[in-house]
């Protein structure tokens, strides 16, 4: 199935922006970008590509060349087969662009493959042609709009095989706390989640463009033991969670675990231990 598409990009970034400057007197420092043979400083409008050959010359390949490349994907996506989602690995889903039909001849194709995403739940693998060479795509549909999001190649995402961490024993009671946390956590609303170091960034860029100090936040007060209690931690996590949901009634709550057979020995030997030096006294 090959379905004629337009693309635009579906992200757009809302990042602080900082230039290069020059310390001792603030003047910005600039990329300049002169050709080797002229001498000229040139602006992007001039500049094009070029392929260098094994000689060291340039063959230059323009926008038109690859427009006119024989693949019919460099002007429509090309279906190549249809997968459960949870079949996919994120880490290979790239950026993500929407997609509308382009022309009057692309909207039943376009809403036949919509709603067939939407009906089995399903996601497409597609061939798209995107800045100078072909890619796969995985195709969702949102809000009744496609959704291309670049696919990375298998032989681009790196083996765990030396990152996993050394097998560890967790304890039951850790173990449930978690469970707790994810269950008191499930219905977390992504939309209200903030970026407070770029708000963070804004008040230092705002101060200093009015010219007062920024009052610094007060440092945590500090710890009074550098162990970690996990069970109180996950405790206190869960309560949260369930305290935001306005959730009320008693709480399970999470308890250490009983002193193992192993310790109850232990001090039972050092009893005996004592008790028979007392009688040799």
């Amino acid at each position: 199935m090959t379905i004629p598409v337009s693309i635009s990009p579906a992200t757009e970034s809302h990042n602080i922006a900082f230039r290069q400057i020059h310390t001792a007197d603030g003047g910005r420092i600039r990329n300049r970008k002169i050709c080797e043979t002229c001498g000229q400083t040139l602006d992007q409008s001039q500049i094009g590509r070029g392929y260098e050959t094994p000689d060291g010359s340039l063959v230059e390949v323009t926008d038109a060349d690859l427009d006119a490349l024989p693949l019919e994907s460099v002007r429509a996506i090309e279906v190549q087969g249809f997968n459960p989602y949870e079949h996919v690995d994120l880490l290979r889903v790239g950026k993500a662009y929407y997609l509308t039909p382009n022309g009057d001849i692309a909207a039943k194709p376009y809403a036949l493959i919509v709603q067939a995403l939407q009906r089995t739940s399903k996601v497409a693998i597609a061939k798209f042609a995107l800045r100078d060479r072909e890619r796969l795509g995985l195709l969702r549909v949102k809000a009744g709009v496609l959704v291309l999001h670049q696919l990375l190649a298998a032989d681009e995402i790196r083996s765990t095989d030396a990152l996993a961490p050394p097998e560890t024993t967790v304890p039951e009671n850790e173990l449930q706390g978690a469970l707790d946390l994810t269950e008191a956590l499930t219905t977390a609303d992504l939309s209200n989640l903030t970026d407070h170091y770029k708000e963070a960034v804004e008040r230092v860029i705002t101060a200093k463009i009015e010219n007062r100090q920024l009052v610094s936040a007060e440092a945590p007060a500090p710890r009074e033991t550098a162990v970690v209690d996990l069970m109180a931690a996950l405790n206190e996590s869960v309560e949260r969670a369930r305290d935001a949901r306005g959730e009320t009634g008693e709480h399970a709550t999470l308890h250490d675990m009983p002193a193992t057979k192993r310790t109850t020995k232990k001090r039972t030997a050092a009893k005996k231990t004592a008790q028979k030096k007392r009688k040799r006294m």
